[in-house]
């Protein structure tokens, strides 16, 4: 997630009608048959096609347009991911990649940079099932050995000050906050993000170094490797097992950042899990156990760049609906409670396996 102003304006997407959809694709020369279908994504419009003959020189029939949110990331910044897409891809790992279209991935029309890919369906991982978490283990490490094969030059770093200081300076700014909590809130996440800070590999993400004091290396990652951004192809079908279907958050930082989102539960749950993802995880790469130390402050950075991702977002009607919640008196309690939890996560012992 990255954030962009608050504004007051008509939303963007307001003009993203079927009808534009349906031209941008034949402005690839993409011809959809009508069937349109928009699918679940909050930060960007993504929609299923289906078209009235396959893709040149293939046997794609449906395909997945995605149109970016406008000001976020920057032409060379989504062609950078396109290019970690296609390299991913063509190392075999099991990642949609978008399709190359009159020799380009990105696409202009109607005020939208979009791409698109092949449709490839698939369902969540069953995490609790410990065989499939040390399968996606094993695709994470091939993510990272691509991913660590050269840095990114224009996606940014998960560092503490975009992440942490920059999303909480702007609650505080503009008000976001619920005034009854707004003083405990500002102390909680404060003492936060004074602990956050002391960790080498999250130092370094700021300087823009490829290792960290320590010798934590940072590399091209996911970004956001929650259970929504794996899909899994039941066994049977072409493809099985797990695959990646989203990088549009992907930047550098420490190979855990890809592993901790898909921990849940108590602590000796999470241990388990943690177990089972690194089982399959070192079969293909080392991985450094120091970085389990950054579980819980990468944890508490996303807890505050979460809240003010979604307030940034009240101006898009999808945000409104889906988070209704939001901006409450019960909500910023709550993420009063989880800054008092996360103090306490980050003095204990990081977990072991």
């Amino acid at each position: 997630m990255h954030s962009t102003e608050h504004t007051s304006a008509p939303h963007p997407y307001a003009a993203l009608t079927p009808d534009v959809v349906q031209d941008a694709l034949t402005s690839v020369g993409l011809w959809g048959d009508g069937r349109l279908q928009a699918l679940n994504s909050f930060e960007n419009r993504v929609y299923q096609a289906h078209l009235e003959r396959p893709v040149d020189g293939s046997e794609v029939s449906q395909v997945v347009a995605k149109f970016y949110r406008p000001a976020r990331w920057s032409d060379v910044q989504i062609e950078e991911e396109h290019r970690f897409a296609l390299a991913l891809a063509e190392s075999e790992v099991p990642m949609v990649a978008p399709l190359q279209l009159d020799g380009r991935t990105l696409h202009h029309f109607g005020g939208f940079a979009w791409a698109v890919c092949p449709r490839r369906g698939g369902r969540r991982p069953e995490l609790e099932d410990l065989d499939v978490l040390e399968w996606i283990g094993r695709l994470l490490a091939r993510l990272h050995n691509v991913g660590a094969a050269e840095p990114f030059a224009h996606r940014p770093a998960l560092d503490v000050q975009t992440f942490g200081h920059e999303p909480r300076d702007w609650l505080l700014q503009h008000g976001a906050v619920a005034p009854e909590v707004e003083r405990e809130w500002a102390r909680l996440s404060d003492q936060a993000l004074q602990r956050v800070a002391q960790h080498p590999a999250l130092q370094a993400c700021a300087s823009g170094t490829t290792e960290a004091s320590d010798g934590t290396r940072l590399l091209r990652l996911h970004g956001d490797c929650h259970p929504g951004n794996i899909l899994w192809t039941p066994e049977g079908q072409e493809g099985a097992g797990p695959h990646f279907v989203d990088l549009d958050d992907c930047r550098s930082g420490p190979a855990v950042q890809d592993l901790w989102m898909l921990l849940s539960g108590e602590r000796p749950q999470q241990t388990l899990q943690l177990s089972a993802l690194l089982d399959g995880y070192e079969q293909l790469r080392d991985f450094d156990r120091r970085e389990l130390a950054l579980i819980e402050p990468l944890r508490t950075l996303r807890l505050l760049h979460y809240s003010a991702w979604i307030a940034r977002r009240q101006d898009d009607p999808s945000f409104a609906i889906n988070f209704p919640w939001f901006g409450s008196r019960d909500y910023w309690q709550g993420q009063v409670d989880m800054l008092v939890d996360q103090l306490e996560e980050m003095d204990k012992e990081p977990l072991t396996v």
